[in-house]
């Protein structure tokens, strides 16, 4: 289905996400148009392992110590904000030069990206400000029994990441 430019849903830490591949534009729109969302916003991008999100990070512009920083909290619980290659599109930074990446430790998210063979867009499953997803069958009452869904559970969490700053360590969310 991903591959396919379709948008699922699939458990997450905390929540049900809503996710596609972030390099299909098409994908990418489908997933802005189903959640009302402006893409100015920019998106989180969610991955099994670091080799999966380096095609969007501009390495060059992070210093081992600040990458020492990701990998000590990864994979975990934190999304961190980074500086984007110049050839991420417009549809994943929105207005900004940086790209959001979280390396997951859960098993769900590992195994999905796995089966897709990369990083996919990580965004809560819900219309733009209604409360996110925390169920299978909330999913299928937002978005139609018919919608792309992962089954499986979310985990512990009881809040989205935090998502810090990589450059200058502030805090964005810190829910």
């Amino acid at each position: 289905m991903l591959k396919n430019k379709h948008v699922i849903a699939y458990p997450t830490e905390s929540m049900f996400g809503l996710g596609c591949d972030p390099n299909s534009e098409e994908a990418v729109k489908k997933l802005l148009k189903l959640k009302n969302r402006n893409m100015e916003k920019g998106f989180i991008l969610v991955a099994a392992h670091f080799n999966q999100i380096t095609q969007y990070i501009n390495e060059e512009n992070i210093s081992q110590a600040q990458k020492n920083k990701m990998l000590f909290f990864w994979p975990g619980h934190f999304t961190f904000l980074v500086p984007a290659k110049f050839s991420v599109p417009y549809w994943l930074t929105g207005k900004f030069n940086t790209i959001a990446v979280r390396i997951s430790a859960h098993n769900e998210i590992i195994r999905l990206c796995n089966a897709f063979g990369g990083a996919l867009i990580s965004t809560s499953a819900n219309i733009s400000s209604m409360p996110p997803c925390i169920t299978s069958e909330a999913v299928s009452k937002c978005f139609g029994n018919t919608f792309p869904l992962l089954h499986g559970k979310i985990g512990a969490e009881k809040h989205p990441s935090k998502i810090i700053n990589l450059i200058n360590g502030k805090l964005i969310r810190h829910v």
